[in-house]
């Protein structure tokens, strides 16, 4: 007989195997996983939501897959050199099907990069990740003539 613990972490093993095999792995770069499991965190509660994989693994087992995938492909994308990082994020901007110039500017306005940070993220690591971030954007923005609307950005 299964403890309820470990049926509930093999249950969990199984979200997260069913979200990398039928979505994540589908997701060409790891700045566009990153964007897309950030979009499934709700702002009010900071629950994630994925109604598929509620529907077959429950809302609490989808929220802690989502969250833990959120985390490793965070972990990926840190330990990339600051080279793998541009050219993973040109490989996003290719796939987006949207004026580059124009992302880069919504970005330079909104810092929408910011929302990429998982919330269990220690606060070192959030300020690499904003300094690279913030250093690919200033090259972005001078690759594409994109001026900065302000200059703390």
């Amino acid at each position: 007989m299964r403890s309820d613990e470990g049926y509930a972490a093999g249950v969990r093993a199984g979200a997260i195997a069913d979200l990398w095999r039928n979505t994540l792995s589908a997701i060409p770069t790891v700045y566009g996983r990153l964007a897309y499991l950030s979009a499934l965190r709700q702002p009010d509660s900071g629950r994630y939501e994925h109604h598929g994989l509620a529907l077959l693994f429950g809302a609490d087992e989808a929220h802690q897959a989502l969250r833990s995938s959120h985390v490793r492909c965070f972990r990926e994308w840190m330990a990339h050199s600051l080279e793998q990082k541009k050219s993973d994020l040109d490989d996003y901007l290719d796939s987006r099907g949207t004026e580059k110039a124009e992302v880069v500017r919504a970005w330079s306005e909104t810092g929408a990069w910011r929302i990429l940070i998982p919330a269990s993220i220690r606060t070192a690591e959030r300020r690499h990740f904003l300094a690279d971030v913030g250093a690919l954007m200033a090259l972005l923005r001078n690759v594409y003539g994109v001026s900065c609307p302000d200059p703390d950005a």
